[in-house]
């Protein structure tokens, strides 16, 4: 199955590669793919508690589901992924 979930502080390609990276590591979801224009995470999975798994793990790195709460911790979470994205070029 596949889905898109829509992303708060997505800011550049680094933002990219750490949530690409970190998604991928998730045993079940394949495919990850980034939509910059419209702040978007689409992936394959295999069950449906996969998507809360993923749900949370973007919301631990600083990139919650739109409409999910998105306070000051959560905004510098995404600068500190966004960083080690830009750094890790792997």
């Amino acid at each position: 199955m596949k889905t898109t979930l829509y992303i708060q502080n997505l800011k550049c390609g680094g933002c990219e590669r750490t949530i690409i990276k970190k998604l991928s590591s998730i045993g079940g979801i394949e495919n990850v793919s980034i939509h910059h224009e419209d702040a978007s995470v689409s992936f394959k999975y295999k069950v449906d508690d996969q998507i809360e798994i993923v749900s949370d793990t973007l919301s631990r790195l600083g990139y919650p589901v739109r409409g999910h709460k998105n306070n000051f911790v959560k905004k510098a979470k995404s600068y500190v992924s966004c960083v080690e994205g830009r750094l890790d070029k792997n």
